[in-house]
């Protein structure tokens, strides 16, 4: 079995931003402690929760040097480097190597997209270019390309490809994909609402939204299933769908930076082409936080 990064679960982290679209680092730094203090197992930094498609060079480097400081070997860090332009991907894997990250997230290429044996050789690649472990992230409905289980047994051969967040949303393919490549390759959940039907398929574990604001329940999902408590870490998973179902009721992370606002945090707002909720949109994100207790007013 190869190298596993981290087991449970991890947050895709939103990048809290000033009113004019910079970088809160002081923030960021105040939503990585209170998610390592509440149990969060890793922190991913730069996906697509974190906006890292609509951050300068500067700023996405920069973004991974401050986590890694920030969490200074708390729980794993593990940065998104992924492009639709090879090259780049690798430049950011790169620095990504050299900021002290403990693994690579590198989502499929968009809009050029490619063919099964084009993604081969990008992740390949990337995969030569650095030592880390990398985490592919097959995420069809945002990119409009999508890893096939063979593909992914064929990717399972090179050494540092470890992991996959699969977000397609097929188990029965997650399902193929295991039988294919066994322990070579460790699945992480990458919808909030498939946790534990994919921990039943072996899975290691989720990259969350929820984690977000719910670090500690997102956690215990995992840590129930691993302890044999499997009803209970269902009944926890079922528990929190109205709330998933929130977070993701307009294009991710718009939701989920206004419900850290609700609580308290200076999440701020994304930058475009995202923009705010509808009124009612954010009344009803409201109301539901407030059921399940995240908003104390």
């Amino acid at each position: 079995m190869k190298r596993t990064i981290f087991r449970g679960a991890g947050v895709a982290i939103a990048t809290p931003m000033f009113a004019d679209g910079s970088i809160h680092y002081e923030e960021l730094a105040r939503l990585i402690d209170w998610q390592i203090e509440n149990h969060t197992d890793a922190i991913i930094i730069c996906g697509t929760t974190g906006e890292s498609s609509t951050m300068t060079d500067d700023e996405h480097a920069e973004c991974i040097r401050f986590a890694v400081e920030k969490v200074n070997h708390r729980v794993p860090v593990i940065a998104g480097a992924g492009s639709n332009d090879t090259a780049y991907a690798v430049w950011l894997s790169k620095e990504a190597k050299a900021a002290g990250a403990d693994g690579l997230l590198h989502v499929t290429p968009y809009y050029n997209k490619a063919s099964q044996a084009g993604l081969v050789r990008h992740f390949s690649t990337i995969a030569d270019a650095t030592d880390l472990p990398v985490i592919l992230y097959n995420v069809p409905s945002r990119t409009g390309c999508g890893i096939k289980p063979s593909t992914y047994a064929e990717l399972a051969k090179h050494p540092n490809i470890v992991a996959i967040k699969e977000a397609n949303g097929d188990i029965a393919s997650v399902a193929y994909t295991r039988s294919l490549c066994g322990d070579e390759l460790a699945i992480y959940s990458g919808n909030d609402d498939q946790i534990v039907p994919i921990l039943s398929l072996g899975g290691l574990g989720v990259i969350s939204v929820l984690s977000n604001v719910c670090p500690q329940e997102t956690h215990d999902i995992c840590q129930l299933y691993f302890d044999g408590k499997v009803k209970e870490s269902s009944d926890l998973q079922i528990r929190y769908m109205d709330l998933v179902a929130a977070l993701f009721s307009d294009v991710n992370p718009i939701p989920v930076k206004q419900a850290l606002n609700y609580m308290g945090f200076a999440a701020g707002a994304c930058r475009l082409p995202l923009c705010d909720m509808s009124e009612p949109a954010k009344q009803h994100l409201y109301d539901v936080m407030k059921r399940y207790g995240l908003i104390k007013a």
